[in-house]
C-alpha cells in the first residue's frame, strides 16, 4: 500500500512531488509471442499485496454509501498533479486512464486506499503490461480498449495489488524467484484486507463481490532475470533488477524514451519497507543502481498515487534513505510494529525497533 492518509496528511506525500514535466501525448491472442531462442529477450517478430495497515476486514459491515461516507484519504482525491496530464477513456468506472507519453499509459486505481497504478507500453507489434492491479476491475478488457496488440504481463513485483489481473493473461513473464512462485499461487487473507469499508471509495465495479474478493493463481509463462529484455517493435524495454522492497522486485527502463518505471521501488508517497521480505541493505543498493540512470532518464514512472515524477528525485532518494537509516528525520508511530520516517520530503514506513 502506499498511502498513510489514515496515518499522515496527504500533503506529505505530495512535498516532494510538484507536477511534473512528462513527455507530450499517446486482446491478448491465445497463441501470444512465445520466447526467442535468445535467453535475455524475446521478439516481437517471433511472437503482492502489502498488507493494509488496517486488516480488520469484516464481511459483516455493511459497505458504505460513497455519496454519504467517504474515507478521510479519498477527500483529499483528486491529486491535483493530474490537471496536467492527458486523460483517456473518460467513460471507465473503476479506472482512471493517463497517456503519459507516447504509447504509455498509466491505468489508475483512485477508488481503493493504495491508489495503485499499472502501465501499458505499446510497441509497433506487442505491449507490455507492467503490473494488472487490484483484480477488482476489468484490466484485459481494458487493455484490449487501448491496444489490439498481443500483450505480455511482467510485474515490478508480486504483491497482491499488483498481481490481481495476472491470472487474466497467458503470458506472464516473473522473476526466477521462489517469493514469485509462491505467490503466483494467489491470495485470499491478505486480498481480504485491501477492501475494508475504509480501504474503499467510490462504487465498486458491477459483479464485484467483496466477500469473495482474492487474487487469483496465475500461471508464470517463462523466468526471467536482471537483463532481459524484451522486444515490442520498435521499442525494447530493459529488466532492472531491484530487489528490496521484494526479493522480486524489478524496474523497466526504456531506454531510448528515457523512462524509468519503477513499481513499489519509488512513488512519491510514503514508501513500504517493513514486511518480513523487505531487505533494507538490498534496497540501498537497487537506489544507488537506479540514481546512476538518472543522467539518462526523462521520467520516473512510480506504480501508486501519481505515476510521473522528475528523474532527479532519484539520487535524492539514496541520500535519504542513507540519512534515515543512520537515524536522522523524525519517527512516528504507525500501528504495530512499524513506524513512520520521514526525512527532506521523503516518508517511509519502516519496521518499528524493537523494545529491548
Amino acid at each position: 500500500m502506499k498511502t498513510l492518509s489514515h496515518l499522515l496528511a496527504i500533503s506529505l506525500t505530495a512535498a516532494f512531488c510538484a507536477p511534473a514535466r512528462f513527455l507530450p501525448a499517446r486482446t491478448v491472442h491465445a497463441d501470444g509471442p512465445p520466447l526467442s531462442s535468445s535467453s535475455s529477450a524475446f521478439s516481437a517478430n517471433s511472437v503482492f499485496s502489502a498488507l493494509s495497515l488496517f486488516p480488520f476486514f469484516r464481511p459483516d459491515l455493511a459497505w458504505p454509501s460513497p455519496q454519504t461516507e467517504k474515507p478521510e484519504w479519498c477527500r483529499a482525491l483528486p491529486r491535483p498533479e493530474y490537471k496536467s496530464l492527458e486523460r483517456v477513456l473518460a467513460s471507465e468506472p473503476w479506472f482512471e486512464i493517463y497517456k503519459v507519453a507516447p504509447q504509455v499509459f498509466a491505468i489508475y486505481e483512485p477508488h481503493q486506499a493504495e491508489e495503485v497504478i499499472s502501465y501499458l507500453i505499446v510497441g509497433h507489434k506487442q505491449a507490455v503490461l507492467f503490473d494488472t492491479g487490484m483484480g477488482i476491475g476489468d484490466i484485459r478488457k481494458l487493455t484490449s480498449k487501448l491496444t489490439s496488440r498481443p500483450v505480455v504481463v511482467l510485474n515490478s513485483h508480486t504483491h497482491d495489488d499488483h498481481v490481481g489481473g495476472n491470472w487474466q493473461f497467458t503470458f506472464v513473464y516473473g522473476m526466477d524467484t521462489e517469493f514469485t512462485r509462491a505467490n503466483a499461487k494467489g491470495s485470499r487473507e491478505d486480498a481480504q484486507t485491501e477492501i475494508a469499508p475504509d480501504q474503499l471509495c467510490g462504487d465498486l465495479p458491477k459483479g464485484f463481490n467483496p466477500k469473495t474478493y482474492a487474487t487469483k493463481p496465475w500461471k508464470i509463462s517463462h523466468a526471467i532475470h536482471d537483463g532481459f529484455k524484451v522486444n515490442l517493435g520498435g521499442r525494447t524495454l530493459e529488466v532492472i533488477s531491484t530487489p528490496g522492497h521484494t526479493p522480486d522486485a524489478i524496474c523497466l527502463l526504456d531506454r531510448a524514451n528515457g523512462l524509468l518505471f519503477t513499481g513499489d521501488t519509488y512513488y512519491p508517497g510514503p514508501i513500504w519497507l517493513y514486511r518480513p521480505e523487505t531487505d533494507l541493505d538490498a534496497y540501498a543498493n537497487s537506489v544507488k543502481r537506479l540514481a546512476a540512470l538518472s543522467p539518462e532518464l526523462k521520467l520516473v514512472l512510480g506504480a501508486h498515487n501519481i505515476p510521473v515524477a522528475q528523474p532527479d528525485v532519484l539520487p535524492k532518494l539514496v541520500e535519504t534513505i542513507q540519512a534515515v537509516r543512520s537515524g536522522q528525520g523524525a519517527v512516528k508511530p504507525a500501528g504495530e510494529g512499524k513506524a513512520i520516517h520521514s526525512f527532506n520530503g521523503f516518508t517511509f514506513l519502516l519496521a518499528a525497533a524493537r523494545k529491548e
